[in-house]
């Protein structure tokens, strides 16, 4: 295109170049003419587009063209890696987020997605599932317990694809990996763990289950080659049981609880007991300190007159005695002032009166009688 209008500009130049020094165009006076064309003129071809600046214009745009159906260039997200595709043969190290350029045609870039994802076990598969959310739905894993018996296994599992070994994994298990590696492995580890206990034994094991489920698909993606996926989480949601086991799950239950509460009843009795004994046993002990304690007075009051005699005997005199009838014969006279016919009955030796009796009062006389 360059050179149609280089030649063009060539041609243009000639024509003009000619005409001005009247090669091929010359004109004659003939006839008194003046000013009369002798003969036939050659027209006046204009090839001039614009000059150079109107080249490059085309140029620009022919290439603008070219970019946009070739489109050699293409941009990785955060978050992803692009596979290199060259004549159908992927290189090993994937393409990092950015801008990269291609060669068109001959080579081609897959983009893989490095971000967590997601896959529910579920009964029920909710509708906003799919690849683009990242969040797989997939059925309840049904595997058979130790006796034969069918239970179903609900579990969340989150991974990612390894992005260091993104262009490897695409190589070897290709773009549906997920479903050649994860899905397979999971159900395989369920079937082997859950397939060793018996149904009614799982909900009180689950805690064991689950670690061992998580256990064992990290072991068996850990072997794989490359290390295509990691494993971030392992969830155990639930545990389905037949109808049958759950019935016969429940009425042990029910017996368990009985005895329980019947075990309570029990201890609830003893401590009953056991407080009444200790209360009968608190009003005894009491009783008991009571009268030790009242015994003890006793005691100590007597050991205290005991003592008191003695020290009484012990200071006793005949002067003192002596001392002590007078007073009391004393007060015996004033009294027989008063009372002329009472009786004095002395004790023997007449230290001290024994019986006073007063005759004028005609029951006292009687007794005395």
């Amino acid at each position: 295109m360059k050179e149609n209008i280089l030649m063009a500009s060539d041609m243009n130049d000639y024509f003009n170049k000619k005409k001005s020094e009247g090669g091929g165009y010359k004109q004659s006076n003939s006839g008194g003419n003046s000013g009369g064309p002798s003969g036939p003129q050659m027209p006046n071809m204009n090839f001039n587009f614009g000059g150079g600046k109107a080249a490059f214009l085309y140029v620009l745009i022919g290439l603008v063209i070219v970019l946009i159906l070739a489109k050699p260039f293409t941009i990785i997200q955060e978050g992803e890696r692009g596979i290199l595709s060259t004549n159908g043969k992927y290189q090993e190290q994937a393409l990092l987020p950015g801008l990269h350029f291609i060669v068109p045609i001959i080579q081609k870039v897959y983009t893989v997605d490095t971000k967590v994802r997601i896959i529910n076990y579920a009964s029920h598969l909710e509708t906003n599932t799919g690849r683009e959310s990242g969040i797989v739905g997939k059925r309840a894993i049904t595997v058979l317990d130790k006796r034969g018996l069918p239970v179903s296994i609900e579990l969340t599992v989150q991974y990612r694809l390894n992005a260091q070994f993104a262009a490897q994994t695409i190589s070897n298990w290709g773009f549906t990996w997920e479903d050649k590696i994860i899905n397979p492995v999971v159900r395989d580890v369920v079937r082997n763990v859950v397939g060793q206990y018996d149904a009614e034994s799982l909900p009180m094991i689950r805690d064991k289950i689950a670690a061992e489920i998580e256990a064992g698909l990290r072991k068996n993606i850990a072997s794989l080659k490359n290390s295509p996926v990691i494993l971030q989480s392992v969830q155990l949601r639930d545990i389905i049981l037949p109808t049958k086991v759950k019935d016969q799950i429940e009425r042990v239950q029910i017996a368990k609880q009985e005895v329980q509460k019947a075990e309570q009843d029990v201890q609830r009795a003893k401590q009953d007991a056991l407080k009444k004994a200790a209360q009968a046993q608190g009003v005894a002990d009491q009783a008991r300190i009571e009268a030790k304690g009242k015994a003890d007075a006793i005691t100590i009051n007597a050991d205290a007159q005991a003592k008191a005699n003695l020290l009484i005997s012990k200071s006793l005199t005949t002067k003192l005695l002596q001392l002590k009838q007078i007073q009391v014969q004393g007060k015996f006279n004033d009294a027989l002032r008063d009372n002329k016919d009472a009786k004095i009955f002395l004790t023997p030796g007449g230290s001290t009166p024994n019986i006073w009796v007063d005759t004028k009062d005609v029951k006292q006389r009687t007794t005395a009688r």
